[in-house]
Order: C-alpha cells, then structure tokens, then sequence
C-alpha cells in the first residue's frame, strides 16, 4: 500500500487547477507539470507508445500478451483539480487505523472532519485514510484514478503470467471545466471501449449521468444619482437578485439527490450598471433538460417584457450552451462493458453500486464521440473541497478491478 501512497501523494502535491477564464489548451500552463511527468514515469514502468500532444493528452499502450483476438480497451482519468477551491500547497495528512472519531485537519482552523456530518467515513473504521490539511483540496478527483490505472498497469507489465488483451491508457487535462474530452483523439486511442476511474465510494459503477449546459444570463442598468433616482434608476442587481428567486427552490442541488434535476446558481458579479449571472442546469431526463433550458427563456423574456417601456431595449440577455449529455444512449447499445466492470467487481467481493452521476466525467463526451466509456469508482470523498479524503484501501481495489477487467476481457469466448 505504501506504493500507492507514495505515487498518489507525488500527484497531489503538484497544483493542476484548471482556468475555465482561459482560452488556453490546456487551461493552465502548470497542468503539464504532472502530465509530462506521467509521461516519464509511463515509460519507466514499461508502458508503449507513450506519447504527449501540444494539448497535452497523454496516452499510452500495454500491448496484448495473448494470441487469440482480444478487444482492445481503455482507461482514462483527468490530471487537472477544480477552480472549485484551492489546489496550490496540497499538504496531505495520513491517518493510519483510522478509529471513527472526528478528525481534525486543521486544529489551527478548528477545522475537522466528522462521522457525524459525513457519515461515509464510518464504513471506512480501521481502513488508512489520506486527507488535507483544511486549506486546500486534496486532489483524489482525479489523481487517484491516475493512480490506480498507473499502478495496475505496472502491476500487468510485472506479472505477464495474467493474461490480457491490449490496453490503452489516457490521462486528460481540463475535466473539471468540461473541456476533458474535447481534444481527445478518439481514433488514434484506437479502443472498442474504455472506463473513467472516476468515481467515488468503493463499488461504485455508473453508466448515467446528467444531460448538462452552463446558462449566463446578463443584465442592464442604469446608474442615476440615489438623490434623484426615482423612476429613473434601475439597479442591475437587484434585478438579478429578482430572476434568482424565481428560480424553483427545491430544485437546487442542496434539495435533489437520485435523477432529480436542478438548476445552480454558481456565481454573480454586479454593479448598477450591468450584473452577471452564471448557473448550471442539470437533468437526466432529456425533455425534462429542454424544459428547464426553455423556462430559462422564458423568464428572461418576462423580464424583458416588463422593462421594454422604460429601458427601451432587452434589459436582460441570456445565453445557455450544452455542455454534455447522458451517455447512457450510446453505453446501453454496448451493454456487456457495464457488465463486465459487475462481474470484475463481484469477483473480488465488491458490491457493485450501479447509480447514475449526479454529474460528468470524460466518459460522458467521449461516448458520444464513439467511445463508450462508463465509470468506475476510483475511492475518494468530498470532492472540490477541504473535506476531502480517500481510503488507500479503496484505491488498491481500484487497481485489483482494473486488472480483473483486463483478464475477464482477454478469456476465450
């Protein structure tokens, strides 16, 4: 387990936070950090045709030692953190037996992690667990997936008397912005199928997940001295303030869980003169995403409607664009992938938990660029924040799935 702790730690110290402000591939230059290191250390576990392309995808192949036709698969994980919450200066604490009490990550801060608000923990008793330090997040999403795929990888190349077919691995800047899979080469990754390690809680295997588009609605003022402002003045965020509240208040994230959809208010700025909203919509059933899309319009159309006599033009103007959809459409066709991951996982007494995301991942793109790509857990919790943490026990099953994936997909039929 040390090993694992070693490589996983050696990622996480390393800041990959993503820039969504920047028209930059990837977002942020400090990303090819860790990326051109994977490639170094690819190629020193034993790894083939490891390459890196000016967008900084990584890849790599360990090829099949088997004889008879075996389909070529994939797995794929993100090297970037989210602009969610600091990544620079990760200070990773391990807990070793960990005894279900409350952790303090921060006693300086009084910051702590407890079993009793996330409950989670307590099925890890005893188990080793890698948290921060309070000040940062931790970075398991998604450096314990590269972790696992890395280390299972060497695990094959170090024991070819398991048998399996050829494997390709792709590591992706840029995930936590929506922009993991743009870029990514499909063809020349060259796989029938592959899997994200990106997932949470041990067992977890999901091939849904929300269809997703990022809204930004802006809206027009006009600044008057507050002394001889009646009638004249209209305070741009006090109109926004108005549009948010019409917003249903049960569909938010913090009142939805399951394939309840929501809409998510991720940040305003503002002065009298011009206010900016940005949100995300989120829903897993595709008419229900229209409409959602739609009542957006609409309510920007009222606000309009309302205002067009005194401001004399469109006072609030919105844009929404899709970010990406369900990939079970394409994954239900292939179904035998999903299948496979099941029965790696029962095979090593894990109890699949099949779920869909109440997110995304890569695999969500990339299904619909012809890659059928479900996920698998990859061990952490609390992501995007200072509550982070994974069991290291969870990260080893991780790499044992992965590997039991490849020798399950290499059996003759």
């Amino acid at each position: 387990m040390q090993h694992i702790i070693d490589r996983f730690i050696g990622y996480v110290t390393i800041d990959t936070e993503s820039d969504p402000n920047s028209e930059t591939i990837p977002s942020s230059k400090k990303q090819l950090v860790l990326a051109k290191n994977l490639v170094n250390e690819l190629k020193t576990i034993g790894m083939e045709d490891v390459t890196i392309d000016k967008n900084g995808y990584v890849m790599a192949t360990l090829p099949s030692n088997v004889e008879h036709e075996v389909p070529t698969i994939g797995f794929v994980s993100h090297y970037d953190t989210t602009p969610d919450f600091t990544g620079a200066n990760v200070k990773p604490q391990i807990i070793e037996n960990y005894d279900g009490k409350d952790i303090v990550l921060n006693a300086e801060q009084n910051i702590i992690l407890s079993p009793s608000y996330f409950k989670d923990l307590l099925q890890y008793k005893g188990q080793t667990l890698i948290t921060t330090d309070g000040t940062t997040l931790l970075g398991a999403d998604d450096k314990a997936g590269i972790t696992e795929i890395i280390t299972a990888m060497e695990y094959l190349v170090k024991n070819p008397e398991i048998k399996h077919g050829k494997i390709r691995v792709g590591f992706t800047p840029d995930e936590e912005i929506g922009r993991g899979a743009h870029h990514f080469d499909v063809e020349k990754f060259g796989a029938e199928w592959a899997y994200t390690m990106d997932g949470s809680q041990i067992g977890e295997l999901e091939y849904e997940n929300f269809n997703a588009a990022a809204a930004k609605i802006i809206f027009k003022g006009k600044s008057v001295h507050p002394g001889y402002a009646k009638g004249k003045m209209i305070n741009s965020m006090l109109l926004a303030s108005k549009f948010i509240s019409k917003l249903p208040k049960k569909e938010v994230p913090e009142e939805t869980k399951g394939y309840e959809g929501f809409f998510h208010v991720t940040g305003i700025t503002g002065s009298i003169e011009e206010s900016a909203v940005s949100m995300i919509v989120r829903d897993h059933d595709k008419k229900i995403f229209k409409k959602r899309k739609d009542f957006l319009h609409e309510l920007t159309a009222k606000f309009n409607k309302k205002y067009q006599k005194q401001f004399g033009e469109d006072i609030a103007i919105i844009e929404i664009k899709d970010q990406y959809y369900n990939m079970k459409e394409k994954v239900e066709p292939v179904f035998h992938i999903v299948k496979i991951a099941e029965k790696a996982m029962k095979k090593l007494n894990i109890q699949p938990i099949i779920k869909p995301i109440r997110g995304g991942t890569d695999g969500c793109q990339l299904s619909y660029k012809g890659l059928p790509c479900p996920n698998i857990f990859a061990g952490g919790h609390n992501f995007h924040g200072k509550y982070e943490y994974v069991p290291v026990e969870s990260m080893q099953k991780a790499v044992d799935v992965i590997v039991k994936i490849a020798e399950l997909t290499a059996e003759k039929k």
